[in-house]
């Protein structure tokens, strides 16, 4: 039965608990995190990979054309699941969270909510002391066949063995259909939240033989000629206008192996630049072309296996009555290191025994049409889709939204839909203002969400968007740079010369931002060992 919605006037209440206001139906909400999906990976971005069943949630309900991540792994995850920057609550790799700082199925308890997780955690404490009442956990991504480390109910499981069939990818869809089957059965008048947070396609390039022969043949043309028919597509799907960044071959991280590392422990094949693709050997050619069909098939089966999570709650009679968002936790990856058992050069690529990054030249091929990578606050690295699909909340199909919005806009919007006010305090100490704003005013039509900044900060890259006014500089010392985004979203023109006074004005309110964060996550804690860092 479609359900009715009605908008709720939330108002801040102090206590230990959310405080419910006045009855509304309240939808299920299923959050879909993809790991190191590039902004026009999916079809509906403009991307040539198979997502036949993203694009239909796309074509029948929302994409959003200016969404924001964090640009990397866990402080989006916190962005997400706190509602606050990652700086308010402390999260970096090695920290705890300050005791105020809920996680969203903790919130939503007391609204009747049950709360499943299944895939990748990176959050600080085990997952159901979140306020989860089930979660199948993925700690261990450097094996999609075979995990050394994954957990039910945060207990450790035996690791699998090439008999059991095992990929992460479908294991974890399939423990989110199981927790929806028990719902279904047990729990069937009281709403859901589902956290369904994918390992894919984050390295390493790990992919079923079947879905890396569908596109086998597809990536041979190399990366100049995908990325300009990317380009073409995004512009004629109206995601976005202008120039199409340059490629940056120059730019990689840090903490990539060089260039002789990876010809001594991977092959002659690889390249560490975006350097133009006729530029490479035919023998690179083809080792390159192969790394992107298995990106390609990490992507094809993801969207596969959400396809039979929607099947799932279709058999239950809740699809229509169910939010459902789809982002990505940062941009594409430029990262090219070995970890896990190392590449052993005689097995299969994109098999259990090869250890693959997709590098700069795919990942400014995943990005298009924007400038830099995962970990770069340029828009490269932040820029994510947003598809929002709600048959009984939302009219509108296939339609865009244009106004800016983050991670951090998640909480409050599924607070007001479940008719929560934001405790005013939580575990006895208050709590800062929630700094996202809801976008359920987007849902009825492609309207401006009133904000006064967005801040990003990671790895020493920093940036602020004001409107359509954007400050971006990349490491510490780095020099401010300005654009105006409404026309100039590819980052190309720095405007910092030509007009000081709003680099300046924009800096400071970085610096004031970054100082008043700073001092809320200073209430978080440490603990001894250090946990995982990507």
């Amino acid at each position: 039965m479609i359900r009715r919605f009605a908008l709720i006037l939330l108002v801040v209440l102090a206590g230990m608990s959310p405080t419910c206001l006045p009855a509304a139906t309240k939808p299920n909400v299923v959050v879909i995190l993809a790991d190191d999906l590039g902004y026009s990976d999916l079809g509906c971005y403009g991307g040539e990979i198979a997502t036949p069943n993203l694009d239909r949630l796309a074509a029948n309900g929302l994409r959003f054309t200016q969404f924001y991540n964090t640009a990397r792994c866990w402080p989006s995850r916190a962005a997400l699941l706190t509602g606050y920057y990652a700086q308010q609550v402390n999260r970096d790799p090695a920290a705890l969270r300050p005791k105020w700082a809920a996680l969203l199925p903790e919130l939503l308890k007391g609204a009747g909510y049950r709360s499943y997780h299944s895939g990748k955690w990176h959050v600080d404490g085990k997952v159901r002391d979140g306020g989860f009442d089930r979660s199948y956990l993925v700690v261990d991504q450097d094996r999609f066949f075979a995990p050394r480390d994954h957990q039910l109910d945060d207990t450790r499981l035996p690791q699998p063995t090439a008999a059991d069939g095992y990929y992460a990818t479908v294991a974890i869809a399939d423990h989110a259909r199981q927790w929806l089957g028990q719902h279904a059965s047990e729990h069937r008048n009281e709403p859901f939240f589902l956290y369904l947070a994918f390992t894919s396609p984050h390295f390493p390039l790990q992919a079923l033989p079947e879905d890396i022969e569908r596109y086998r043949e597809r990536y041979k043309a190399g990366w100049d000629a995908l990325r300009a028919a990317r380009w073409q597509r995004v512009q004629s799907l109206g995601l976005a206008s202008g120039a199409l960044s340059d490629p940056e071959p120059r730019i990689a991280p840090s903490w990539n192996l060089s260039e002789q590392e990876l010809h001594a422990r991977v092959g002659p094949g690889e390249v560490s630049r975006a350097m133009h693709w006729n530029e490479l050997t035919p023998e690179q050619q083809s080792f390159q072309a192969t790394k992107m069909a298995i990106h390609a098939a990490m992507v094809d089966r993801m969207d596969r296996e959400i396809g039979r999570v929607i099947d799932q709650l279709r058999s239950m009679g809740v699809f229509d009555d169910t939010l459902i968002l789809f982002a990505s936790d940062n941009g594409a990856s430029a990262e090219q290191i070995i970890r896990g058992e190392g590449h052993d050069r005689s097995a299969p690529l994109g098999s259990a025994g090869s250890f693959l990054g997709l590098g700069p030249g795919w990942s400014t091929v995943a990005n298009t049409p924007f400038r830099r990578h995962k970990s770069w606050t340029h828009e490269g690295g932040i820029a994510t889709p947003l598809i929002v699909h709600w048959p009984a909340g939302i009219a509108a199909k296939g339609a865009l939204r244009h106004t800016p919005g983050h991670l951090i806009d998640i909480a409050p919007t599924l607070l007001e839909l479940a008719a929560v006010a934001p405790p005013a305090a939580w575990n006895g100490e208050p709590r800062p203002v929630l700094p996202g704003r809801s976008l359920v005013p987007t849902f009825a039509g492609d309207v401006s969400i009133k904000r006064d900044a967005l801040f990003f900060k990671h790895s020493d890259n920093r940036a602020l968007r004001v409107g359509d006014w954007k400050i971006v500089a990349s490491g510490p010392q780095a020099p401010w740079e300005l654009y105006n985004l409404a026309n100039d979203r590819a980052e190309m023109h720095t405007l910092a010369a030509h007009n000081p006074e709003k680099a300046a004005e924009l800096a400071q309110l970085w610096l004031r931002r970054d100082t008043e964060y700073a001092r809320q996550g200073a209430t978080g804690r440490r603990p001894p060992a250090r946990q995982t860092s990507d």
